[in-house]
């Protein structure tokens, strides 16, 4: 994927936010599995949970889809 601004009727997308609502949906995704099986009940803050997998999410989504090299 290349990072470059999507035009939609001339307003410019950043890259970004395909990959943002994409890690929004997988972490909404993990946040039923988790309610489904009662883990959130151990949770001592569950929207600062939610934040940090979100973070995390995005981060793999962005490593995965725009072909970035951690190791040369």
């Amino acid at each position: 994927m290349r990072f470059v601004e999507i035009n939609i009727e001339g307003v410019l997308i950043s890259p970004f936010v395909p990959l943002m609502v994409l890690a929004f949906a997988i972490t909404m995704g993990l946040r039923v599995i988790a309610v489904e099986f009662g883990w959130m009940r151990h949770v001592w803050h569950p929207a600062l949970l939610e934040f940090s997998v979100f973070l995390i999410v995005l981060t793999a989504t962005v490593l995965i889809f725009g072909n970035l090299r951690i190791y040369n």
